[in-house]
């Protein structure tokens, strides 16, 4: 997929779903639920079990479904950048700033967001090339971090994730976030094999974030 069609739709969708699972099967089903909650964009963590070939299981599935688009989490360094591209991942999405997987991920033009928690690591990750940066772990700041890195680099593109949930993820959105990332607020309810409350948390998120940039 063009690089920057991935990066408007990771836009359009306005949230990233972080996909942790306890098997590859569960996060299968994850996936599932969020994609009927109305969430066509999927970050598929390396802390699953077998995620580089469950990358590659997903992007067969849905290559029929040029709406879909998954991408790799948790990715730290360049070599697990070229593994999960090669297996189809559509952009890769870090906790930390590094320099490496951000230069893998250029040289196949992939949307890369590495992670960064000060404005001198933003303008590190937008300097080395970054092409959104993941504020992380978001909680730690709050909403207002986005205003406050936004107002001497406003062209940074910023994706919080970490702490994010139905109850500000409107505060996220309107404080100017390109998009937001979230873990359990999604996913919460497949520990149980409550699916269907996966795809509930997912719909109000979509909901939300309509009503946000309404």
């Amino acid at each position: 997929m063009n690089k920057e069609k991935t990066l408007q739709r990771i836009h359009k969708a306005g949230i990233v779903p972080v996909i942790r699972a306890e098997s590859s099967e569960q996060a299968a089903k994850i996936v599932e639920a969020i994609k009927a909650g109305g969430i066509n964009v999927i970050e598929i963590t390396m802390t699953v079990p077998g995620a580089v070939d469950l990358i590659k299981e997903l992007c067969e599935k849905y290559k029929d479904e040029p709406e879909v688009v998954i991408g790799a989490g948790s990715v730290l360094d360049g070599e697990t950048a070229r593994n999960v591209i090669l297996a189809g991942a559509e952009f890769v999405v870090g906790p930390a700033l590094n320099e490496d997987m951000i230069a893998v991920a250029n040289r196949y033009q992939k949307p890369v967001i590495p992670g960064a928690m000060t404005p001198s690591e933003v303008v590190r990750a937008m300097e080395a090339g970054a092409d959104v940066v993941k504020i992380f772990p978001a909680a730690l700041f709050g909403p207002k971090i986005i205003k406050a890195i936004k107002g001497p680099i406003p062209q940074a593109k910023l994706l919080p994730t970490g702490g994010v949930s139905h109850d500000n993820v409107k505060e996220w959105i309107k404080a100017g976030s390109y998009a937001v990332g979230a873990g359990s607020a999604i996913v919460g309810g497949a520990e149980k094999g409550d699916y269907d409350q996966v795809k509930e948390n997912a719909a109000r998120f979509v909901e939300l974030i309509a009503e946000a940039r309404r």
